[in-house]
C-alpha cells in the first residue's frame, strides 16, 4: 500500500466519513438495530464517535448536535419518520450480541 502522508488519510478518511453518513441518511428502511445486529455498530454509535472525538479535542458539541450531523435532523424527528418498533427477531438477536448499544 502507498504510504499516505497524515494529511492526505485525514481527508481520505474524512471523505468516507462523509460517504458513509450519506449512505445511512439514505438508508431509513435500515433500523438501527439491523445495524447493530449486523455490525455491531449504529448510527448512533458514530453520533456518540463523533462526540467522543469533540471531547477530546476540546470542541464544544453536544450529544444533540453531534447526533443531528449523523442523522442530518434531529433525532426525534428522525424517530418519529423513520424508527419501527423492533421484531421479536431483531429484539432475541440483540440480546444475543455481544455488543451492547
Amino acid at each position: 500500500m502507498t504510504k499516505l502522508d497524515d494529511r492526505t488519510r485525514t481527508e481520505l478518511e474524512a471523505a468516507v466519513f462523509r460517504r458513509l453518513v450519506k449512505h445511512l441518511r439514505e438508508r431509513t428502511d435500515v433500523q438501527n438495530i439491523d445495524l447493530m445486529n449486523l455490525a455491531g455498530f449504529c448510527r448512533n454509535c458514530l453520533s456518540n464517535w463523533m462526540k467522543d472525538a469533540a471531547d477530546e479535542k476540546g470542541v464544544a458539541l453536544s450529544k444533540d448536535e453531534s447526533r443531528e450531523a449523523v442523522y442530518g435532523m434531529p433525532y426525534e424527528e428522525w424517530k418519529k419518520l423513520y424508527q419501527r418498533e423492533a421484531s421479536a427477531e431483531q429484539k432475541a438477536a440483540f440480546a444475543k450480541s455481544e455488543v451492547k448499544h
